[in-house]
């Protein structure tokens, strides 16, 4: 099914302005829709002057709908439906007093002019379901007759307002509905409009009431009505605010209806989001918890770190001093994972930093004679937090074994050692390339028999907990070692 911009750009001659008009139209219009119980179908003028295409159709969430087909893309030509030429040449709204009969169902149809300062540039059809309507009830009565307002501020080219507008937690019909008349007082309140003025404590009825005292009296002290919110509780602007207080949270949206150019009231939507803003306050004390443990766990880390440093200075056997050296650097990569979780707002990791970290780490812990650098080509992308811990693990023991093995026999102080990481990802896999230019891997080398304690982490913690895949193999292209790891990670 096309969508609007593909009508607008292949059948008619409206230009980018018209289109952002129509875009920000049909973006507010199921509230036009639902206040109708009635479909609304946006017709456009065809390039050649010779009918209407659909651009967009919106059906009602309040009552059955008049087309059970999808029409956009559809053409009618001129003489076809009389009330689109009318409305569209006479810049008018147009009604006919006998229904249409659709498959056997008898559809009230009215044509909306839709416009752009002087100009014409589109029609809405609004179909009503006759076998929906009932004896008006005084709900009804009071959609209508907003619906009514609505179009006549269509036909004059002023709704929709512009503006952003918050589309998640937007309110729609539905949820809750209050007219106000040019004075802030309210002349009607749908019923969830009432329950949730009755959820903030509400104990009387808003209708005859003015709107921005009601309101003022239920907030809590240190949220008085201020100049905006009394712009939207009496209607004058058209602008969407929260408001709040023990009992409850509601979100509203004014909707300033005018005619003939003056103020004549204003459609006032709100939906009760207590339970919406109670979620997200639990979020958020969550994801600080879970942000402050890493933090707690990072400096604890640090300190038994700390403490291992302290107790290698006061050994004098080198093994023991080397041995203590390497738990310092394990633990310290495992720091670095979750001082970056503790950064961020979820159980995800941007491995790229956690590596450049570890290998500069790498590298300004060595011990050899050689100078070390690292480099890194490719992306290790977001990772979840299971696979970033052992995988830091991993990268700080092979690059430090390249570190102590390539490199801790070459000769000449001068020389410069270079370990290259490469990441490559792909849907579902990791591939991770260690290269370095040292000294190559000994003659008989199996990692499976080594007994490097090192190498037995890392195939502990590739094979056991990640799932992959670990592969030594003699550098290709000259002296040196190249390190493939390959494990699954999710996307």
């Amino acid at each position: 099914m096309p969508s609007l911009t593909d009508v607008v750009r292949n059948h008619t001659t409206l230009d980018q302005a018209d289109l952002d008009r129509l875009q920000l139209l049909v973006s507010d219009w199921q509230m036009l829709a639902d206040l109708s119980f009635a479909d609304l179908v946006l017709w456009l003028p065809d390039t050649e002057g010779l009918g209407f295409w659909a651009g967009a159709q919106m059906r009602p969430t309040t009552g059955p709908t008049a087309y059970l087909d999808d029409i956009v893309g559809s053409f009618i030509p001129r003489d076809r439906r009389p009330l689109l030429d009318q409305a569209y040449d006479l810049g008018r709204i147009c009604r006919e007093g006998d229904p249409e009969w659709r498959d056997e169902v008898p559809v009230r149809v009215e044509t909306i002019p839709v416009r752009r300062g002087a100009r014409v540039i589109a029609v809405i059809a609004r179909n009503t379901n006759l076998l929906g309507v009932r004896t008006p009830s005084r709900l009804e009565i009071a959609y209508l007759q907003s619906a009514t307002d609505l179009a006549r501020m269509i036909t004059d080219g002023i709704f929709p307002y512009g503006g952003e507008r918050l589309l998640s937690t937007s309110p729609r019909v539905g949820d809750g509905c209050i007219r106000v008349d040019r004075h802030g007082m309210v002349t009607f309140a749908s019923p969830n409009a009432l329950s949730a003025y009755r959820r903030m404590g509400l104990v009387t009825d808003l209708v005859g009431s003015r709107l921005k005292d009601v309101t003022g009296e239920l907030l809590h002290s240190g949220h008085k009505v201020d100049d905006v919110l009394a712009s939207v509780l009496t209607g004058r602007a058209a602008k969407e605010i929260e408001i709040e207080n023990p009992e409850a949270t509601l979100f509203l949206r004014a909707i300033p209806l005018r005619a003939d150019g003056d103020h004549v009231g204003a459609l006032i939507l709100l939906r009760d989001v207590t339970e919406l803003r109670s979620r997200e306050r639990e979020l958020v004390t969550k994801e600080a918890t879970i942000r402050e443990i890493h933090h707690r766990v990072k400096n604890n880390l640090q300190t038994v770190a700390a403490l291992l440093r302290m107790q290698g200075r006061r050994i004098t056997v080198p093994e023991a001093q080397a041995a203590l050296a390497e738990a310092v650097r394990r633990v310290g990569s495992i720091a670095i994972v979750h001082e970056t979780l503790s950064e961020s707002f979820d159980e995800s990791v941007d491995f790229d930093d956690v590596a450049d970290r570890i290998a500069a780490m790498v590298a300004d812990v060595s011990t050899v004679a050689t100078q070390v650098e690292t480099r890194r080509t490719g992306s290790f992308g977001v990772l979840d937090s299971e696979v970033a811990t052992p995988l830091a693990m991993v990268l700080t023991e092979l690059m430090q074994n390249s570190v102590e093995h390539a490199f801790g026999t070459r000769s000449g102080d001068a020389a410069i050692g270079v370990i290259e990481l490469d990441a490559q990802r792909s849907v579902g896999r990791l591939r991770v390339v260690i290269t370095d230019d040292g000294n190559g891997l000994p003659a008989g080398f199996d990692s499976e028999t080594s007994g490097n304690l090192g190498l037995s982490i890392v195939r502990t913690l590739v094979i056991g907990e990640l799932d992959g895949v670990l592969e030594f193999h003699p550098r290709h292209d000259g002296p040196g070692t190249t390190v493939v790891l390959d494990i699954p990670v999710k996307e």
